[in-house]
């Protein structure tokens, strides 16, 4: 089953013109309801009214608040009697038309599949060659500057990695393939700030939120791979899972350090 505009279907022709297929005029997020709740609701909904807000649109009523948000997508997950689902939930403005928006009116369609968590070690990471991270007003949502990470996979799929770090054009340090990228030094957690391009995860807003609630000092800026890897721990973290990064190229990090254990175990 999957939900379209609220309405539970086996399936869906979405009509056409389709300004989400034509012009990427939309976002989507990736979620994990789990436990009978939606996980994180409150931060993806306020990256949702952002990236709304970005490109235009206005959130349809049945996604207005975290509440509604969550109501829709716990029906999808039931349906599909998945009492662990990843969800996926794309937004596109409706109707047809050019590059000038004829409504800020949109559509959606959220869709469900088993959720297995993976909060392994990430053995081989490397920093990518071939695609850079771009910063831009709507580098911090999902979905309009996806092809950045499909080439990214790419890459660390050809060269035999499990985890590919992409920087900015200037080689300052910006995000995981898929996740926000962090790393301890002295007791201190460091991660990238928007400026580099990078996603406004909602893991990385809940880490930072959990740190400072726990006292922990943290610094967000621009970062260059020297820094990284002067690192003593590493660790990505997504929707997912917070997973320590073992090694990137040839410097090897510490796993088990107190602090990052502390973030680790924060929800």
């Amino acid at each position: 089953m999957l939900l379209l505009n609220n309405e539970l279907l086996p399936t869906a022709a979405l009509p056409l013109p389709n300004r989400g297929l034509a012009f990427g005029d939309g976002f989507f997020e990736t979620l994990v309801f789990a436990e009978n709740r939606l996980r994180l609701a409150a931060y993806h909904h306020a990256r949702m009214q952002q990236a709304a807000a970005a490109l235009y649109l206005t959130l349809p009523a049945a996604l207005a608040t975290p509440k509604a948000l969550e109501t829709a997508l716990a029906q999808l997950a039931a349906a599909n009697r998945l009492p662990t689902a990843r969800l996926r939930l794309q937004l596109w403005r409706t109707g047809g038309g050019r590059y000038t928006p004829p409504t800020d009116a949109a559509e959606w369609l959220a869709t469900a599949e088993p959720f297995v968590p993976d909060d392994s070690p990430i053995h081989k990471a490397d920093f990518a060659r071939n695609t850079h991270s771009i910063y831009s007003p709507l580098s911090f949502c999902k979905g309009p500057q996806a092809w950045l990470y499909v080439r990214a996979a790419h890459e660390r799929q050809q060269r035999g990695l499990d985890e590919i770090i992409l920087c900015d054009a200037a080689g300052h340090v910006a995000e995981a393939g898929a996740a926000a990228i962090f790393w301890v030094k002295d007791n201190v957690l460091f991660t990238p700030s928007l400026a580099s391009g990078c996603v406004a995860g909602v893991r990385r807003a809940q880490v930072l939120q959990a740190a400072w609630e726990a006292g922990v000092e943290y610094r967000e800026g621009l970062y260059g791979q020297n820094e990284l890897l002067a690192a003593e721990a590493v660790f990505t973290a997504n929707v997912a899972a917070i997973r320590p990064v073992l090694a990137i190229g040839k410097t090897s990090f510490q796993v088990r350090i107190p602090l990052f254990i502390q973030i680790q175990t924060a929800e």
